[in-house]
């Protein structure tokens, strides 16, 4: 006579069985707050925080990072990240970090910034911090836009790409071309490791993830700038949903920005003057 498998055991002692820590999958990092973020759904910003501060949980650096927020989308990263957190002015986060880091050579100092930020406002600052090769990260959300502000083109728009300020999409003749920074400060004597990732998928987000771990490893080491730039989407700005805006990505922006690392161990992998 078969027994009802409920005489053997509930539902609750299955659960038990299956709740421990050694069926563990996956924990979320403690070092994301739980505060609700303020960025638009299908946003990338929130996976990459989420990456940072696994890293750094892993590493066992949280008292020891200091991170500087730019002024755009991740103006309030510091509510999201539980790290110490100082806001720079608009595009002066790499100065702002300089000063930090000088101050406290010991400490992880890294700078999370978008590509107004970085590549039009705070184009000098950045540049000569990758020259020096200051012993800081420079996190570099290239999305092809001004998000925050209305969706104005930025340096990093393409050619032929609609914005709020480029109706009929951008002319080169008028504008000039698309700005390669990361292409730019591998380059410089002072940059130790740059790359250029996307966290779109399962399998880019593992690999983005390795190159925010490269970075802070070359912090530790104190072997000169490492410059991470993630080309993401922005659905709001580009008036897609996060499929499609996923998809333009793939089709437009990695043709122009190609993933993977430009730069390691102080030495071009790229052969950078051509993808200029």
């Amino acid at each position: 006579m078969k027994k009802n498998l409920s005489e053997d055991f509930s539902m609750e002692d299955s659960l038990e069985q299956i709740i421990q820590e050694k069926n563990l999958v996956y924990r979320p990092t403690r070092l994301m707050t739980g505060a609700t973020l303020s960025y638009c759904p299908g946003c990338g910003h929130g996976t990459i925080h989420r990456l940072i501060m696994e890293v750094v949980e892993e590493m066992g650096i949280q008292a020891e990072t200091i991170g500087v927020s730019p002024v755009g989308c991740a103006v309030l990263a510091y509510d999201f990240m539980d790290v110490d957190f100082t806001e720079a002015a608009h595009g002066r986060a790499p100065a702002v970090a300089t000063g930090i880091k000088r101050l406290w050579p010991d400490k992880y100092v890294f700078t999370y910034q978008g590509d107004g930020d970085l590549a039009a406002i705070g184009t000098a600052e950045t540049i000569h911090a990758c020259n020096r090769g200051e012993q800081i990260c420079i996190f570099f959300v290239n999305n092809g836009i001004y998000g925050m502000t209305g969706g104005q083109m930025a340096p990093t728009t393409l050619e032929g790409m609609v914005s709020s300020t480029t109706p009929y999409g951008r002319n080169v003749e008028q504008m000039g071309p698309p700005l390669k920074i990361t292409e730019l400060v591998a380059q410089l004597a002072g940059t130790y490791y740059v790359s250029r990732q996307s966290i779109h998928k399962a399998a880019t987000v593992r690999k983005a993830k390795k190159a925010i771990r490269k970075a802070f490893e070359v912090q530790k080491e104190k072997k000169g700038m490492a410059f991470v730039e993630f080309v993401s989407n922005c659905n709001s700005g580009w008036k897609m949903t996060p499929n499609e805006a996923n998809q333009w990505m793939e089709d437009h922006m990695f043709p122009f920005y190609p993933l993977g690392d430009i730069k390691v161990d102080g030495k071009l992998v790229k052969n950078v003057i051509q993808d200029l």
